[in-house]
């Protein structure tokens, strides 16, 4: 599902105009990514957290050119969903 997709589907469950639920998808994912920048986690209740993940420094290679690099320790973004919508995915999802 895109974007837009989403936004056409909240509207008609929502009753509210496209314009409205666009702003207001875009406004929260401005607030998460503001959040998640100034490292602070977002709980979701039921839904999930979007969390900051520490990756360590650690040695890669570029094969290529046959040499190793080192990666700096660094933040990522990630998302964790919650236990409850994990099983409900889980139970279904059709094959």
């Amino acid at each position: 599902m895109t974007k837009a997709e989403l936004v056409a589907e909240v509207a008609t469950k929502t009753g509210v105009e496209k314009v409205a639920v666009q702003q207001t998808i875009e406004a929260m994912m401005k607030v998460i990514k503001t959040s998640l920048q100034n490292n602070q986690n977002v709980y979701l209740r039921g839904f999930g957290s979007f969390i900051v993940k520490k990756r360590a420094k650690k040695t890669g290679r570029i094969i290529t050119k046959n040499t190793t690099i080192i990666i700096p320790e660094h933040y990522i973004p990630a998302f964790k969903p919650a236990k409850t919508f994990t099983e409900k995915v889980k139970n279904s999802v059709k094959k």
